[in-house]
Order: C-alpha cells, then sequence, then structure tokens
C-alpha cells in the first residue's frame, strides 16, 4: 500500500481543518486554526511530503462529520480507518482504548493509565500520548483530562480554551461536575 499522504483544507464553524489520508486510512487531523494558510503550514510541518488534493467520497464523508461536529451535532468517528502506522504499540493501545470514549463522556489520565496497567508512571505515559496525537477529534484526546477533572494539557490551537469549548459541544460545560470515570469493559 502507498503511503503518500494527501490531505485537504476546509472551513468549519470554529475555523479551518485539515484532514490527511493515504492508502491505510487517516493519518492526520489539525483542529480549527484562524486562516487556511495557517491550518497548511502546520499541517505540512507534520507531514512535508504531503500533497493537498481533492478529498475521495470517503474523506468528504468524514469531512462532514468534522464539520457536523464543530456545529454543534453529535459525531461518532470511531468507525474510521486510521493509519497509526507511525506510533508505537503502547501509543497505539491507548488511541484504541481512548477512541472508546463516546460524545459526551470524559475520564482522566490515571483512570485511562489504569484501564491499561500502565503501572505508576502511566498517567504520563497517557499524557505524553495525548500530546502527540496525530489525529486528534477522531482520537477524542480532548476528553481525557487531568486529575480532579482539571482541563490538563492540549497542544492543538487555541490550547485549553479549544479543549474546554470542544468538551461544551458535548455537553459537558463543569468539566468536574460531569467527569465519567467508567470502565471500558474490556
Amino acid at each position: 500500500m502507498s503511503t503518500t499522504h494527501r490531505y485537504a483544507i476546509f472551513e468549519t464553524a470554529r475555523g479551518f481543518c485539515a484532514i490527511a489520508w493515504n492508502d491505510i486510512g487517516i493519518s492526520g487531523l489539525r483542529l480549527p486554526g484562524e486562516t487556511a494558510e495557517e491550518t497548511r503550514r502546520a499541517m505540512l510541518r507534520r507531514l512535508p511530503s504531503g500533497a493537498e488534493a481533492e478529498p475521495s467520497a470517503a474523506i468528504k464523508q468524514v469531512i462532514e462529520r468534522v464539520r457536523a461536529y464543530f456545529a454543534g451535532d453529535t459525531a461518532d468517528f470511531s468507525d474510521l480507518r486510521l493509519d497509526l502506522s507511525g506510533q508505537t504499540d503502547l501509543y497505539g493501545r491507548i488511541y484504541d482504548a481512548t477512541r472508546r470514549l463516546g460524545w459526551g463522556r470524559a475520564t482522566t489520565y490515571g483512570t485511562l493509565a489504569g484501564e491499561l496497567d500502565l503501572g505508576p508512571a502511566g498517567a504520563w505515559t497517557i499524557g505524553q500520548a495525548m500530546a502527540k496525537n496525530p489525529i486528534p477529534l477522531i482520537i477524542p484526546c480532548h476528553r481525557v483530562l487531568a486529575a480532579g477533572g482539571k482541563l490538563g494539557g492540549f497542544s492543538a490551537p487555541g490550547g485549553t480554551l479549544s479543549k474546554q469549548r470542544m468538551l461544551e459541544l458535548e455537553g459537558l460545560p463543569s468539566i468536574e461536575a460531569s467527569l465519567a470515570q467508567q470502565s471500558f469493559g474490556f
């Protein structure tokens, strides 16, 4: 299979996003930035050999789901095929577990680490994986919070303010009151 990365820039209610894909699956997503050019530069920093392209019908459907999400509509991305080939096996496990967090559900770094039996440094490892998440929103790292329901970090454009806004879109305006620390049911 080819690993030639293609990408497209598109506008949402919250700003300009970019999605990257190859023959394996979706390989990147850039959360909303203020301008199309800023978003393009960010995507090319991540995928320097990427080529802007017309999205396939399947990618156009994903773009519409992302637009719906940022318009405040419930959106599910759990069925999408991803290319995580550049990630370690551990990060792949973390991202798979994170993808099972549905709309309007949140957990903590520590709870997720416990679910995956990651040991004493597990929460830190989860935080590192979330910071390096190549496909935010589709791998919903915004739903993983620090201890006590605090926001924790967020490396996307807008930082933790963007994280808070995404959680609010999902009906979690008061994070501490809404935290659902439930088992993934392995």
